[in-house]
């Protein structure tokens, strides 16, 4: 189970790159009218969001800022700077790169200890690795189609 799981979120993930790779510079750093983000806010935020919850949550880490880039990302930031594409080209070798990394660890038991916690997106209690996990497509996803959603506004412009 738990390997369809990290499968789907790196399919997801590989969906959102591709999304990401037919955008300029430009496009991916516009935040339209209305709005208080952008397309690469949106990805780096899921980025950092999945490592955050894995281990710091389960007390691996003891705050989330060994996190690469969680300052600018995090849940309550928005877009502060413009993003360079050396940026943005590590956030989508990262955004793979963490989830192997995190599925090693799974295999190796070194999540077996979680403080209980309620998402501020779905305001669900979790109680284990599994369940961010499996949390994780949901908010990738949203993110993702809040992303395809602004693409489609950049389209109208």
């Amino acid at each position: 189970m738990m390997n369809q799981v990290f499968e789907f979120i790196i399919n997801s993930r590989k969906a959102f790159i591709q999304l990401i790779d037919g955008l300029t510079i430009e496009q991916l750093n516009k935040i339209p009218d209305g709005y208080n983000n952008n397309i690469i806010w949106n990805f780096g935020h899921i980025v950092v969001s999945t490592q955050t919850l894995c281990y710091v949550r389960t007390g691996i880490l003891a705050d989330a800022s060994s996190v690469k880039y969680n300052e600018f990302y995090r849940k309550d930031t928005k877009p502060t700077y413009t993003v360079t594409e050396e940026e943005v080209a590590e956030l989508k070798a990262i955004a793979l790169e963490s989830i192997e990394k995190i599925k090693v660890d799974y295999a190796n038991g070194v999540f077996s200890n979680i403080t209980p916690f309620a998402t501020s997106t779905y305001g669900v209690e979790m109680n284990s690795v599994e369940e961010i996990l499996i949390t994780t497509i949901g908010h990738d996803n949203l993110h993702f189609g809040y992303s395809w959603a602004l693409k489609k506004g950049l389209e109208k412009v």
